[in-house]
């Protein structure tokens, strides 16, 4: 078989669940396929997350600037580069997705989620150019929640829909070597993200701040992003910060994770988090507001502690949690074998080789 090209345009790639989900895929793939990967705004940070052997180029698309130009920039790029299919992801290269039609080239786009400008409601000009630019493409989804909307706000054709779920490693993080914490007394609850307005990681960190008034606990947030310093600050000022570890970027969150007592998820908007499926492999029960399909995606035992988006009903939901370690236990167990029946990653590479011909 000779190995497909395939031309991949992310909005960044730094580290998130897009970048991450492509690197283990890209890996699983090896010597089957070439990459030619776009980052938008020039971060590479995912880069290493990926497997020296895999064939991946870093290309530059030139100059653009404001939506005319990004468009003129994708299709100049679109027609001198030698790929046999395009990849765009979320939102933002959507002016390569509208490209790809004038381009010819086989077009595959994939919606993760949305940020804090579409966390409450869809906008309409984008609902109106996500119906006009994908209609035929192929969209592939990891969330039920995405699938509605692709189907009933977006009005797409179901025959472009394709759901495939986010998988991870499941072996990998059920039997990881748990990270060495500070000395300190306590249950440890964590949560690993990136630290960005849509985490919503204050929520966290002021129910902390409440469970921490009624018991003995520390908080582990592991991940960096332009959030961090004033969430150091309101720890500060919440006169928690003596129990509140910032780790900054680890490339080995599952040995946190084997670290925790609890995992916690506060955002206000996701579809499919892989930090809570990774959190679920480990054997963790979860709190965490009620976003995407959450609830779902946990065993059914989990279910009371999924919750709205509310600081005090999230630090109940912890407390609730933390004081029956038995019942936390057996949820852990729960959701550690719905993750190795459901969400296993040798599914999601199963389906990504049907949807790129690259079935063996």
């Amino acid at each position: 078989m000779q190995p497909k090209t395939l031309l991949h345009v992310f909005p960044t790639f730094a580290v998130g669940g897009a970048q991450t989900r492509f690197t283990a895929i890209a890996n699983h793939l090896g010597a089957d396929a070439r990459h030619v990967v776009v980052s938008l705004d020039g971060r590479l940070d995912a880069r290493e997350r990926l497997d020296p052997g895999v064939d991946v180029t870093f290309a530059d698309p030139g100059e653009g600037g404001g939506t005319a130009g990004e468009f003129r920039r994708a299709l100049r790029f679109l027609r001198r580069v030698s790929a046999d299919l395009l990849i765009t992801s979320n939102w933002g290269a959507m002016d390569w997705a509208a490209a790809a039609g004038l381009s010819r080239l086989p077009h595959i786009h994939t919606e993760d989620g949305f940020g804090p400008d579409e966390q409450t409601r869809q906008l309409t000009r984008r609902v109106l150019t996500r119906r006009i630019v994908l209609h035929r493409s192929q969209l592939v989804l990891p969330s039920r929640t995405l699938m509605q909307l692709a189907a009933h706000t977006w009005r797409l054709p179901a025959r472009r829909l394709v759901y495939i779920p986010n998988g991870i490693d499941t072996a990998r993080l059920a039997t990881a070597i748990p990270a060495e914490l500070p000395p300190g007394g306590g249950a440890i609850i964590g949560t690993v993200a990136v630290l960005r307005p849509e985490k919503n990681i204050g929520r966290l960190v002021r129910a902390f701040a409440r469970l921490r008034a009624h018991k003995a606990a520390r908080l582990v947030i592991v991940g960096d992003g332009p959030e961090r310093a004033g969430l150091e600050a309101l720890a500060n000022s919440l006169g928690i910060a003596d129990a509140v570890l910032f780790t900054g970027h680890r490339t080995d969150a599952e040995r946190w994770l084997a670290a925790f007592d609890l995992f916690v998820l506060a955002s206000d908007t996701e579809q499919m988090p892989l930090s809570l499926l990774e959190a679920m492999a480990a054997g963790l029960p979860a709190a965490s507001t009620d976003v995407g399909d959450v609830r779902a995606m946990l065993a059914p035992e989990n279910g009371p502690f999924v919750v709205p988006r509310d600081d005090a009903a999230l630090a109940d939901a912890m407390l609730a949690l933390l004081a029956d370690s038995a019942r936390a236990r057996s949820i852990g167990a729960a959701n550690a074998a719905r993750a190795a029946r459901e969400f296993d990653q040798a599914r999601m590479f199963a389906a990504w080789r049907r949807i790129l011909g690259l079935e063996k």
